[in-house]
């Protein structure tokens, strides 16, 4: 069954709210006019129940369907925006500085107001849909705030469900997989002590510049030599920050980077062995280290028969040979993992064409989309509440 008839009606529409809130970008938790404006829609969709303020700014919408079932599946979309300068140059760019959607969550907020807009008038499915708008899902942990503010609780969400854009993806196709789907983003940073000095007199220093490059270096054995080779992980180092001028040797040195993993065990590893080799090297040259290690959240682990549940809804809406069901995973983090340690559910992947990367100035949602992500949702709610 292709895309829904009443999706590409909505598409304009729904395309119309995209770009306003493409045009109007907000971060993180302050989210306030965009968790508004879908407070907005869904009461003129007429959905039955609507929550604010969920995980301080996220709002929930809850659709009954026919029939007396209580069973009710989640569906998660997120709001907030990203810290950057938009370069795109389109006539709805962002209106604000140093903010801008480039990661298309106004897509994914714009699909999920379409399909609850479909659900709303249809409702064509016993027990209910949950629609849930999330903020603060760039590095923020929104979707652990919205699950302990009670959301799967609340609303008895028995299973929940996510979707992202990917650029690359020809707009028309999905892509999912059981198991890890998207890495745990993991932050670390070095304080490293030695002993400055007249850089004509390095004997009489224990330099940090020289020591820091060595760690650098070494922290890539992490996952050359310590790692199984089967089981990925990325060490990343991405600020190295010392010295004021040409001719002295600096007392400190500033080091950090991302760990990407795909499963607890190496993660662990990661966090370890970067301990003990920045350790090591410093000790080694009669220096200090201060390290810090932060984990923003899980991996992002998909359920078996959910996963096969999503798939199913997406191949009804874009046919068989559309639907990647083994793609690769990717390195990306997604606090969506939270949501799927609270419930068993699933995160799908949509197509968005030959656009920009995520995150790049000149990314753009592709419009084309939202007809798919509005049948994909809807299918989805039919299919596992069948009336």
């Amino acid at each position: 069954m292709p895309v829904l008839n009443r999706a590409s009606e909505i598409q304009e529409e729904a395309t119309e709210w995209r770009r306003h809130l493409h045009a109007h970008p907000e971060i993180l938790y302050e989210v306030h006019d965009t968790a508004a404006f879908v407070e907005r829609k869904l009461r003129e969709f007429g959905v039955d129940e609507i929550v604010t303020g969920l995980g301080r700014t996220g709002v929930v919408g809850i659709i009954n369907g026919r029939g007396s079932s209580s069973r009710t599946i989640g569906l998660r979309a997120d709001m907030d925006a990203l810290p950057l300068d938009e370069i795109t140059g389109k006539d709805y760019a962002s209106t604000i500085p140093g903010r801008m959607h480039a990661c298309g969550h106004d897509g994914h907020t714009s699909m999920l107001l379409g399909a609850a807009k479909y659900l709303a008038e249809t409702r064509n499915f016993a027990g209910r849909a949950a629609v849930i708008f999330q903020p603060a899902e760039e590095g923020g942990r929104g979707a652990l705030a919205m699950v302990e503010d009670g959301l799967m609780d609340r609303f008895a969400i028995e299973e929940v469900y996510g979707m992202h854009n990917m650029p690359g993806l020809p707009v028309g196709t999905f892509a999912i997989r059981k198991g890890g789907i998207m890495a745990a983003p993991d932050k670390f940073s070095l304080k490293l002590t030695g002993r400055g000095g007249h850089a004509a007199e390095p004997h009489n220093t224990a330099d940090t510049i020289v020591i820091g490059a060595q760690i650098v270096g070494a922290l890539q054995t992490i996952a050359a030599r310590n790692a199984n080779p089967l089981r990925s992980v990325v060490v990343s180092v991405t600020q190295f920050h010392a010295g004021t001028t040409h001719n002295i040797i600096p007392e400190e040195a500033f080091i950090s980077g991302t760990v990407r993993s795909l499963d607890e065990e190496v993660r662990d590893l990661a966090e370890r062995r970067i301990g003990e080799i920045a350790a090591g090297i410093a000790a080694a040259h009669g220096a200090a280290i201060e390290y810090d290690y932060e984990r923003a959240c899980p991996v992002t682990v998909n359920h078996a028969d959910q996963t096969n549940f999503a798939a199913q809804a997406a191949i009804d809406v874009a046919g068989r040979d559309h639907v990647d069901t083994e793609v690769d995973p990717t390195m990306a983090g997604e606090d969506f993992a939270f949501m799927l340690q609270a419930r068993p559910g699933a995160y799908i992947l949509i197509g968005n064409g030959e656009t920009a990367g995520l995150h790049n100035p000149a990314y753009d949602f592709n419009d084309e989309a939202i007809a798919y992500g509005v049948s994909y949702w809807a299918k989805l709610v039919e299919q596992r509440l069948p009336a």
